[in-house]
């Protein structure tokens, strides 16, 4: 996936999440171009630099990407891993039976968690889609000029017309944060993907334990 400018009708706009659950997928998979919003605070307890993976004893654990100290309202585009971040994931990946003998390209992944965490996230995306067989192009919100001021739907919308959208793809969670209304007087569709019945696990589970599929819907 390769970030472009060019006008795409149907995006999807989120948050980077590290290996997400299956479902966050379909917005890969039902839209023409997946905008990584960036240009938000980090939310401390989201999904950005942390998931839930099964321990030993098959229990749900964090596995928290290590990285820099940053200022509380810090953007997600601003994060950066810590200087120590691949020794440190090297051992709390010890806990995960799952993470063990990972295929070369997970390997090669979280062996270079060094830098913007950002990119990484990308390719990390990337490995996933690529996975599931989904071929969907990519950009950052924080590559796009959209005025600072701009908050919630409004900066949502933004992103529709400076990427010539005419329609919107969000998660079934969102149904309360949107009018459609505004969205149509932009010239923007207002859709919501269909309640999400699959695991909550991250995708690794899925990809990485037979039978390796996973199911979006």
């Amino acid at each position: 996936m390769t970030g472009e400018t060019a006008s795409m009708s149907r995006i999807a706009i989120m948050q980077p999440y590290f290996v997400p659950y299956a479902g966050y997928f379909r917005l890969f998979a039902e839209t023409d171009l997946f905008v990584i919003y960036d240009c938000v605070q980090f939310p401390r307890r989201g999904y950005v630099h942390r998931n839930r993976l099964p321990d030993h004893k098959g229990q749900p654990q964090w596995l928290t990407l290590p990285l820099a100290p940053a200022d509380r309202q810090a953007t997600i585009q601003t994060l950066c891993f810590a200087e120590d971040a691949v020794s440190r994931l090297a051992t709390a990946r010890r806990k995960f039976p799952l993470l063990q003998n990972l295929p070369d390209e997970w390997e090669a992944l979280f062996a270079t968690v060094a830098g913007p965490l950002v990119p990484w996230l990308g390719r990390s995306l990337d490995l996933c889609c690529r996975s599931l067989q989904i071929d969907c192009p990519t950009i950052r919100s924080s590559e796009l000029a959209i005025a600072p001021q701009l908050r919630g739907q409004d900066r949502i919308i933004a992103i529709c017309k400076a990427l010539g959208a005419s329609s919107y793809l969000n998660a079934p969670g969102g149904q309360n944060l949107y009018a459609a209304e505004a969205f149509h007087k932009e010239g923007i569709e207002l859709r919501f993907l269909p309640s999400y019945e699959g695991s909550y696990w991250s995708i690794l589970f899925d990809l990485l334990t037979p039978p390796t599929s996973a199911r979006l819907g």
